[in-house]
């Protein structure tokens, strides 16, 4: 195992340039970056420049890894940067990502559902529960891209890893894998997002643990809110997720696969706004109706693992939503960011000592 970053979250990727970017995770101490797609490395695909990035990442041992995007029609034209890549055919660039992916040995390739809408709060931040199309219908059109892509990307010794993104379940994924195959398609595991859909860190990631080929390593607060559950990122090991059985997990069953930090971007990199709280609906009945997978077994380790956590921050052990908003975004103005590049070097680095701890806690091969 190596620990990594997500390049999306990376501070300054986008300022210093992918390349430059390798030298900046090396200076930081880790061991590889997963770019969210070859666009990122790329915005042309031009063969020359990958090959240099594989280059310069293998003079560096650094992993690098990569994606194809969103493969939902229904939020495509949300990314207009994939019909680009094809010359206005979507598919056509996609296959061409596959292609380039593989040719610099990325064949473990990350694609993602839906669009995450911090503008807007509940139930609506994401596409699972869009009016204009159903959630079911979302998926079948994410099936048919998925059987589109299959040819290339068994040809090219691919796999199109599915996130365990904002939107979507473990359920709903494991289902997608049986239907296209699990030899072009695995998981990405997030280890905080199936939080938002009411189901148990652990419990998901048991669940898909055979098909993970890539990961976010993430963690969140989670607290009783008006309406839900308040959702905010954290620094690994400041959060409700327990990493520890997590990780002997992946390490049983991809004893190689490569950790990769997510943490929350730059205000620097990203001026954030005054978006809603992020609120997880989940005792109002239409959020429940739209989870047919979600059981009474799950829902009660949910909240045995919330009541424990909410425990910590009731004894000032852990900081509450709004002390941390307060602290790190100057809630509720947002006219001060404090949140710029030395804190989110900080939260790396609180982040990747946590994981490596548990690693070696645990007797986890972790370069």
């Amino acid at each position: 195992m190596r620990l990594g970053i997500d390049g999306l979250k990376l501070p300054e990727v986008k300022k210093r340039g992918a390349l430059a970017s390798l030298d900046h995770v090396k200076s930081l101490g880790l061991g590889g970056v997963f770019f969210s797609t070859l666009l990122d490395m790329s915005p042309t695909l031009d063969r020359g420049a990958l090959r240099e990035l594989r280059s310069r990442a293998d003079e560096l041992d650094l992993y690098l890894e990569a994606g194809l995007g969103k493969i939902n029609p229904f939020c495509n034209a949300e990314v207009p940067e994939l019909r680009a890549a094809g010359g206005g055919d979507i598919i056509a660039g996609l296959i061409r990502m596959i292609e380039t992916g593989a040719e610099i040995g990325c064949r473990e390739l990350w694609v993602s559902t839906g669009n995450f809408k911090p503008q807007f709060t509940g139930r609506f931040a994401v596409d699972r529960f869009r009016t204009d199309v159903s959630w079911k219908d979302q998926l079948l059109a994410t099936e048919k891209v998925l059987r589109l892509l299959a040819p290339a990307a068994r040809a090219h010794g691919v796999h199109m890893n599915i996130e365990t993104h904002d939107e979507i379940t473990s359920f709903e994924i494991l289902r997608l894998i049986e239907a296209v195959g699990e030899d072009c398609v695995g998981v990405v595991l997030d280890t905080a997002n199936m939080l938002q859909r009411g189901e148990h860190p652990l419990l998901a990631a048991r669940r898909l643990a055979p098909w993970v080929r890539q990961t976010h390593i993430k963690d969140a607060y989670v607290g009783r809110a008006p309406g839900g559950l308040d959702f905010q990122p954290r620094p690994c090991g400041s959060g409700i997720v327990d990493f520890s059985p997590i990780l002997a997990l992946l390490a049983g069953v991809n004893p190689q696969i490569n950790l990769s930090l997510e943490i929350a971007q730059s205000c620097e990199d990203k001026p954030r706004q005054a978006w809603p709280r992020q609120c997880i609906q989940i005792d109002d009945p239409l959020w429940r109706a739209g989870h047919p997978d979600l059981n009474e077994q799950e829902l009660d380790a949910y909240f045995v693992m919330l009541d424990a956590f909410e425990q910590q921050v009731a004894a000032g052990e852990i900081a509450d939503w709004e002390s941390y908003e307060r602290a790190h975004y100057g809630y509720p103005s947002y006219q001060h960011q404090p949140y710029g590049y030395t804190q989110t070097v900080g939260f790396i680095q609180q982040s990747a000592d946590h994981i490596r701890a548990l690693c070696a806690a645990q007797g986890i091969d972790l370069r």
